[in-house]
């Protein structure tokens, strides 16, 4: 059996993987927020968002500063850029493998129009 090691950015793939957690990174793009603030934009309870932020926070992804009783968010330092390298990589792989397939039905289709098929 295969064993994958834990990489550095198995975390940022956990949580990108959940839509809430994309929307409150593509609010933060826009300007800092507060737990509260983002909850409601979410309508979700703010022990629901403080969990969504932490899993982001893990990731690097965001981070958090308490300023008296208010808790904001920012982005994080994270660029994603490990990740965007490993996805490059099986982009390339897929359009190698998509082009091949293309060429070979582009060889059936000729071939059929040579053995006077329609």
């Amino acid at each position: 059996m295969v064993q994958y090691y834990q990489t550095s950015f198995d975390a940022s793939f956990a949580a990108l993987s959940d839509a809430t957690r994309r929307g409150v990174l593509e609010q933060l793009a826009y300007a800092d927020a507060s737990i509260t603030e983002l909850a409601a934009k979410f309508q979700m309870t703010l022990t629901g968002m403080k969990k969504h932020i932490s899993v982001l926070e893990q990731a690097g992804l965001v981070r958090t500063e308490k300023i008296g009783r208010v808790r904001t968010c920012k982005l994080g330092q994270r660029k994603l850029e490990q990740e965007l390298l490993w996805l490059e990589n099986y982009r390339q792989l897929w359009d190698a493998r998509f082009n091949e397939l293309d060429r070979v039905v582009q060889e059936l289709k000729q071939q059929e129009l040579s053995d006077g098929r329609p």
